[in-house]
C-alpha cells in the first residue's frame, strides 16, 4: 500500500512553503535593518509596528508547514537571491528612499506568492486547502502593508529631496485610510484565527479538519490510485499528531483531566495506529476490504476528535492559563515538524 502523497505538485507546493517561509525571515530581518538606520521618527514607528506583524506571521507560516505536512528546504534561487539582497541591504551604495522601495517590492513579492500557493491548493486538493488556509491572513496584512508603504515612500522620497513634508493630497490620504483600515482588519484575523502564539485547541482543531477533509476525498474517489495516495496522506498526517499529542498534550493534561480520561485518549491513538498499520498491509486490489477498514478508521478518530473537542479542550480551557495554552501550542508545533522530519528521513 502507498504510504505517501507526495506527488510532484504536492512537492512543489512544500517548497514554494519553504521559500515563503525563507522570504519571511528576510523581510524580517530588513524590517529591523530599516527601523535601525532610519531618520524619520514617524516612519520608524510605521515599521516598528510591521516588525510585529512580521513576526506573528512567520509564526502562522510555521504552523502552515507542520499542517501541510511536508517539510522542505528552500530553493536554490531563493538562497541566491537571499544572499545577494541581504549584502545589497546591508550596504551604503542606496539611499534609505531606495532601500524602502526594495521593501515595498519583497512585500509584494511576498504576498503574490502566498495567493498563488492558495490558488495552486484549491487545483491540487481540498486537504491542502484546509492546511495553508491561515496563510490568508499573511496574504491580507501583507497587501495592507503595501498601501501602508507606498505612502511611507511618498514622504521619504519628497523629504530625501527637498528636506520638507510631502502635501498629503487625494491619493495619499485614501492609501492611508485604506491601509490603517486594511492593518485593523488584517490583525483582528491574526488574533482571532492563528498567530506564533495561538492555543493547542485551535492547533489540534485544524488537524482534525485536514483529517476529515481527506476521509470526504478517499470516500468521493472511484480512482483506486487516488485511494491509495490519499491513504498514504492520511497515514502521514495521523500518525504525527498523535505522536505530538503523545509527547506533549497528554503528559500535561493527566493532572486535572484524569489518569482513566487520558489513558482512554491513548488506548484509542495505540487503535488507531495499529488499524492504519493493518489498511497498509491490504492488496491495492482489494477495494472492498480496503473501504471496509477504512470507514472502521473513520469511526474511531470521529469518535475520537468528538472527545478531544469536547470534554478534553473544555478542561484545557478551564484549568490552563492562557499562556500555558499557547506554550503548550509551540511545544506541540515544535514536536510534530520534529516527527515530520524523521518520517520522512526514514521513508
Amino acid at each position: 500500500m502507498v504510504t505517501t502523497l507526495d506527488d510532484e505538485k504536492r512537492l512543489m507546493i512544500g517548497e514554494r512553503l519553504a521559500d515563503l517561509k525563507a522570504f519571511q525571515e528576510l523581510i524580517i530581518s530588513n524590517d529591523q535593518k530599516l527601523i535601525q538606520n532610519c531618520p524619520y521618527e514617524d516612519v520608524r514607528e510605521r515599521l516598528q509596528n510591521m516588525l510585529e506583524d512580521d513576526q506573528k506571521n512567520l509564526g502562522i507560516i510555521e504552523t502552515v508547514i507542520v499542517q501541510y505536512g511536508i517539510q522542505a528546504e528552500p530553493s536554490a534561487a531563493t538562497e541566491i537571491f537571499t544572499n545577494q539582497f541581504q549584502q545589497m541591504m546591508s550596504g551604503d551604495e542606496f539611499t534609505f528612499y531606495q532601500k524602502l522601495i526594495h521593501h515595498e517590492l519583497m512585500k509584494h513579492g511576498q504576498s503574490m506568492s502566498g495567493i498563488t500557493i492558495h490558488k495552486a491548493a484549491q487545483k491540487v486538493g481540498a486537504d491542502i486547502e484546509v492546511a495553508i488556509s491561515p496563510l490568508n491572513t499573511v496574504n491580507f496584512e501583507g497587501r495592507a502593508h503595501q498601501e501602508q508603504l507606498k505612502g511611507m515612500l511618498e514622504q521619504v522620497g519628497v523629504r530625501e529631496m527637498t528636506g520638507q513634508d510631502a502635501d498629503q493630497g487625494l491619493w495619499a490620504r485614501v492609501q492611508d485610510s485604506i491601509a490603517a483600515l486594511s492593518g485593523v482588519a488584517g490583525s483582528v484575523v491574526t488574533q482571532n484565527t492563528d498567530k506564533e502564539d495561538m492555543n493547542i485547541q485551535t492547533l489540534i482543531r485544524l488537524d482534525h479538519n485536514k483529517v476529515n477533509t481527506i476521509f470526504t476525498e478517499i470516500g468521493a474517489t472511484k480512482d483506486p490510485q487516488k485511494l491509495q495516495e490519499y491513504f498514504g496522506q492520511l497515514y502521514k498526517d495521523l500518525l504525527a499528531h498523535a505522536e505530538a499529542e503523545e509527547e506533549v498534550v497528554y503528559p500535561k493534561v493527566r493532572s486535572f483531566y484524569g489518569d482513566d480520561n487520558t489513558q482512554e485518549l491513548f488506548d484509542e491513538q495505540a487503535e488507531m495506529k495499529q488499524m492504519l498499520d493493518e489498511i497498509q498491509a491490504i492488496d491495492p486490489n482489494s477495494a472492498d476490504a480496503f473501504r471496509s477498514k477504512i470507514k472502521q478508521l473513520m469511526d474511531a478518530v470521529g469518535d475520537h476528535i468528538r472527545q478531544e473537542e469536547s470534554t478534553l479542550f473544555a478542561a484545557i480551557d478551564k484549568n490552563c492559563s492562557t499562556e500555558q495554552k499557547e506554550q503548550m501550542a509551540t511545544d506541540f508545533k515544535a514536536a510534530k515538524s520534529k516527527i515530520q522530519k524523521e518520517m520522512a528521513a526514514t521513508r
